[in-house]
């Protein structure tokens, strides 16, 4: 037991810096593309090029991991964060900063890697905790990251990636001074005897009778949530005539509510309720959520309604991911978790078109209508295929078989 905090705690150090680094930059990428004299149209192709790279590498990184260990892909992630940040740093063009964000969103995506890692060193019982604490990793990361990169910025946006740069190194030595290999020799051979990855395969997943069915609500879950976050300054500034440093406050509340749900109350929740529960719960909660946030008359009424979005969030992000590793042989649960991020990935690519489309053209109400109706409907698969059908976890009623990692 002493031995698996250690490394969960290593795991939760390691996400938050990660995390940290990518929060240092990301509100500063517009300004510092309109020093290169770059279109709005091209500051949203700039975030849109690190999500679809994030899509391509993310499920590649995760099978990757299945068949060579986590520790060595995690090594070569963080490098790859780490040369990016660099050639942000360093850039003299627009064209240079889209490779830079390319390389970091292709490299980027080894968030599925760290919960494959933290699947490998917990049982069934255990494991929401576990990928939980990744989750207020992550949280906390976007908390801090940006106010210390608008800090930073006042030397100069260079200093910022530059700053990034050193946070992976400091994450690169971590890995290798701190993080043993969570797979056995043997796991990591059986992997590698499967075939690779291929876009097929992915579809072969989605179709899948027990993991297909999470991966679909990972996705429409996802769709929605991420038009939430990323129209939601946008929706402030038209709904309440809210400026930047009112908005900022609002969203450090809502992450701030998320990493206490993910670091606290998952865990609590896990052991109480089965997993399929919760998934279900947290759809509908979350679908009535978005329409009051379309509706919200006031800031206060808003905060409160952010209170159970936060929530809902919180927990469907955490316990889906240890649902989907559940449904899975260990040695593909890195390629599939993959899958899942791939697939959020995705979601960061088309949400924001959609969301400011509707917002455009139909009113502020119109993004949080359009998602809180998507999730009713979603509500009504989960039902169906998720919590009645025969127990999903199909690895969870085997007998638990713990990989001990290698020193």
């Amino acid at each position: 037991m002493l031995r698996n905090n250690r490394r969960l705690s290593s795991i939760f150090l390691i996400v938050f810096i990660d995390l940290l680094g990518f929060g240092l930059i990301l509100p500063l990428l517009p300004y510092y593309a309109e020093t290169f004299g770059a279109t709005d149209f091209e500051v949203g192709l700039l975030v849109a090029v690190y999500a679809a790279a994030q899509f391509v590498g993310t499920p590649l990184l995760g099978r990757l991991s299945d068949r060579v260990g986590r520790r060595p892909v995690l090594l070569i992630s963080i490098a790859g964060n780490l040369v990016g940040f660099v050639l942000l740093a360093l850039a003299q063009s627009l064209e240079m900063l889209f490779v830079a964000r390319i390389l970091a969103g292709f490299t980027g995506g080894n968030i599925s890697v760290a919960q494959a890692y933290i699947s490998d060193v917990t049982d069934a019982r255990s494991r929401a905790r576990g990928l939980g604490l990744i989750g207020a990793a992550f949280g906390l990361g976007f908390i801090i990251g940006p106010a210390l990169g608008g800090l930073l910025s006042q030397w100069g946006f260079a200093v910022p990636a530059l700053g990034a740069a050193a946070l992976s190194l400091i994450n690169f030595l971590l890995v290798v001074a701190w993080l043993p290999e969570s797979l056995t020799a043997q796991a990591r051979q059986d992997a590698r005897e499967r075939p690779p990855l291929t876009l097929r395969a992915m579809v072969e997943a989605l179709r899948k009778p027990l993991v297909g069915p999470l991966l679909h609500t990972r996705f429409f879950f996802a769709l929605a949530f991420s038009m939430f976050q990323t129209i939601f300054a946008l929706y402030a500034l038209r709904r309440f005539d809210l400026g930047a440093r009112e908005t900022g406050y609002i969203l450090a509340y809502v992450g701030l509510l998320s990493v206490l749900v993910q670091g606290v109350a998952v865990g609590k929740l896990a052991q109480r309720f089965e997993e399929r529960t919760l998934i279900l719960a947290s759809t509908a909660l979350m679908a009535l959520s978005l329409i009051g946030w379309a509706l919200a008359p006031s800031v206060p009424v808003l905060l409160l309604i952010l209170a159970p979005t936060a929530l809902s969030g919180g927990v469907l992000n955490t316990v889906i991911n240890s649902a989907i590793s559940k449904t899975v042989a260990p040695i593909e649960v890195g390629g599939t978790l993959g899958i899942a991020s791939a697939l959020e990935a995705l979601t960061r690519i088309l949400s924001p078109a959609v969301g400011s489309l509707l917002l455009a053209n139909l009113g502020t109400w119109a993004p949080g209508v359009f998602s809180g109706v998507l999730l009713l409907w979603l509500t009504t698969y989960v039902w169906r295929y998720v919590y009645r059908a025969p127990l999903s976890l199909e690895f969870q009623r085997q007998p638990v078989v713990k990989v001990t990692p290698e020193q």
